[in-house]
């Protein structure tokens, strides 16, 4: 009799990561790691000392919901997220590119973050594309501006800080320093220890189509921290859509 035991890959990710997908122009996440302060920016703490700071307030007290975050994206923050965000990328409905954006960086900056900080930054409409997916079939995604996303970067920065602190290891999604790649070399060396079982792979169709985010949203809330502290410390945030 076959046995039957679930199988997660539980290998911390290298730092490699999966290739972009040119038509969305955001399949392909920056998995550097906490990187320091660029060279020439006047900030006394690196980005990176930052950056643990808040990781490990966040890891010493898991019970606790952070009352502000906004506070940690100043200007050096926002220099460091522009470093990191992909300057290859589709560009959004404005169809402004990353080198125009870099032209007058220093304005572009400063002026987001003064939105930003007074709460009167609303994000552009996403331009829609329809990419192919086999069978006749197109996959629908969003391509935002490249403002846009050089702010989403910057806020990506402080929650990957702080909800890193809650995911499992097994889990590999959208996550820095995880991939594709490094997911199924650790379902192969896990299988090949398994001296036989079952591989299961499970996918709902239209998932993100269907979700109802209000019942989501009640459903978590029934639960003690840290699935309630995460959807809290995205309220938090003063960056207004």
């Amino acid at each position: 009799m076959a046995s039957e035991c679930f199988v997660v890959p539980q290998r911390q990710g290298n730092g490699c990561c999966s290739g972009p997908d040119p038509a969305e122009g955001r399949g392909h996440r920056n998995m550097d790691p906490k990187e320091g302060k660029m060279a020439g920016t006047p900030s006394p703490i690196p980005i990176s000392t930052r950056l643990q700071r808040i990781a490990t307030l966040a890891r010493q007290g898991p019970d606790i919901a952070f009352t502000t975050l906004a506070h940690h994206i100043d200007i050096d923050w926002l220099r460091e997220a522009h470093r990191r965000v992909r300057k290859d990328g589709a560009v959004g409905v404005d169809g402004q590119t990353a080198q125009e954006y870099a032209a007058s960086l220093e304005d572009n900056l400063r002026s987001l973050l003064g939105r930003m900080k007074s709460g009167t930054y609303r994000a552009p409409p996403v331009r829609r594309v329809h990419i192919p997916k086999g069978q006749g079939k197109t996959r629908p995604i969003g391509i935002p501006t490249f403002e846009d996303k050089l702010l989403q970067r910057s806020v990506a920065m402080v929650l990957e800080s702080v909800c890193e602190q809650d995911v499992l290891s097994c889990s590999y999604g959208f996550r820095p320093g995880r991939s594709a790649h490094l997911t199924l070399e650790a379902l192969w060396q896990q299988s090949m220890g398994m001296n036989g079982g079952w591989v299961l792979e499970v996918g709902i169709q239209n998932f993100f189509d269907t979700l109802d985010h209000g019942l989501l949203l009640a459903f978590l809330q029934r639960y003690p921290l840290p699935p309630v502290r995460i959807i809290h410390r995205y309220r938090t945030l003063a960056v207004k859509p």
